[in-house]
């Protein structure tokens, strides 16, 4: 969701253009819902003075204390210590929800050289802010340009400026290790900051570009994700998928982190499946393992010099295992019926909300088409003996038919109720 789509409301116009707090959230990459904001708290003086503030739409974040008097809520755009200087982010979470992330980061809520938050951001902070941000498109092109003259191995990836513009970070990729002690100096000559490289992989870089998935919607290394797992086939085999590259690769050219979402399942259904099963003896020959069907507990056999493929029960399989242990070779595999509980789509029935409709246009498509037949077929349409002319009316069933009337002089009148003499 971006700021055109933006629900924001009451005395914000739609869509806060990064100018106030979000209400759904959807302009930072990495938002977090704080679930404790409404409740009050019993002891402000046990409550957690460290913000979390992030920066650059979510992309970063870091954690200040809070040593001033005011109270910042979710949206604010504060002021907080950089290098030589000071920097410009957004709160993203307060109170005791940061007091749990910092216990599961290992970070020390006590820790003397975290650094603090200055003020509140005034309008200048946030136009000074504006500038240098608009410098970083510029200069991801030029350090790009200036990387390849010195024909170093790497990929500037993304720039990112400090708020007041004295501080400069460089995320590059690179497969080996790249001596950059002279692009260093270029770099800070060029832009004039204190220069910061920082490598990051094919994922982080995924995760800064965003982009929506094969499944629909945005990337998890864009919204949610932060830990990125390594990643196998292996997973893939667990999960009975075709081992194909271009599917199970995502944006970043790596196999999808949402192949480990699942493996955990897949790997305790298998717990149940015998294991050195892949071949099986019986009368017709050995039986080999191509697929199992985990959500139906099913394996799937092929005989030789044969195509069909043979279902087996799992209790089955390790029936015959046993058997061929004892040296027995059963006559069969007794294959399972596979039955497929496939209803019949419902037509809906429409309701007819027009009530009459006039026909005229195609009487007048029918005149005309009949206007240009042949005499012959005109005839031959016309005539009321034709029983092969389904358009003529006079082609009707005899108990549609009106009842025929009587000529006058046959007609037999009656008056009266007693008999005629």
């Amino acid at each position: 969701m971006g700021c055109s789509s933006c629900g924001t409301g009451g005395d914000k116009s739609p869509g806060c253009k990064s100018n106030g707090g979000c209400s759904s959230g959807g302009c930072n990459r990495m938002n977090v819902y704080d679930w404790l904001t409404n409740l009050p708290i019993s002891d402000a003086a046990s409550n957690c003075r460290v913000v979390e503030v992030s920066f650059n739409n979510g992309s970063r974040k870091d954690y200040f204390r809070n040593h001033t008097v005011q109270i910042f809520d979710k949206g604010d755009m504060v002021s907080v210590e950089g290098v030589s200087g000071f920097d410009v982010g957004m709160v993203n979470l307060t109170g005791e929800v940061v007091r749990l992330q910092l216990k599961k980061k290992g970070i020390n809520e006590l820790d003397p050289e975290m650094r603090k938050i200055l003020r509140r951001s005034v309008d200048r902070d946030i136009d000074i802010m504006k500038q240098n941000k608009e410098r970083e498109r510029e200069a991801v092109i030029r350090s790009r340009a200036i990387a390849k003259q010195l024909n170093l191995d790497m990929k500037i990836s993304e720039v990112e400026f400090q708020a007041d513009g004295r501080k400069g970070t460089f995320f590059y990729i690179a497969d080996d290790r790249v001596d950059f002690r002279e692009l260093i100096k270029i770099y800070a000559k060029e832009f004039k900051v204190k220069v910061e490289m920082r490598q990051i992989g094919a994922r982080q870089e995924a995760g800064k570009v965003g982009g929506i998935g094969s499944c629909g919607r945005e990337l998890c290394c864009s919204t949610w994700l932060t830990d990125f797992k390594s990643v196998n086939t292996t997973a893939a085999r667990y999960q009975n998928l075709s081992i194909n590259q271009s599917k199970l690769s995502g944006q970043c050219g790596r196999l999808k982190c949402c192949l480990n979402y699942e493996l955990d399942t897949y790997l305790d259904a298998l717990q149940h499946f015998p294991e050195n099963a892949d071949t099986i003896q019986v009368a017709k020959g050995t039986a080999i393992l191509i697929k199992k069907d985990i959500f139906r507990n099913l394996m799937w056999y092929i005989l030789p010099d044969s195509s069909k493929q043979y279902p087996l029960t799992i209790e089955r399989v390790k029936k015959i295992k046993s058997e061929n242990s004892k040296n027995i070779i059963p006559q069969e595999l007794e294959a399972v019926d596979i039955i497929t509980n496939k209803q019949k789509e419902i037509e809906p029935e429409f309701v007819d909300l027009v009530g009459q409709i006039s026909l005229r246009t195609l009487d007048k498509a029918e005149k005309k088409k009949r206007s240009n037949m042949p005499p012959q077929q005109q005839q031959k349409r016309n005539n009321p003996n034709n029983s092969s002319n389904p358009g003529n009316p006079q082609q009707r069933p005899p108990q549609n038919r009106p009842p025929q009337q009587r000529p006058p002089g046959n007609t037999i009148e009656r008056r009266g109720s007693g008999p005629k003499k």
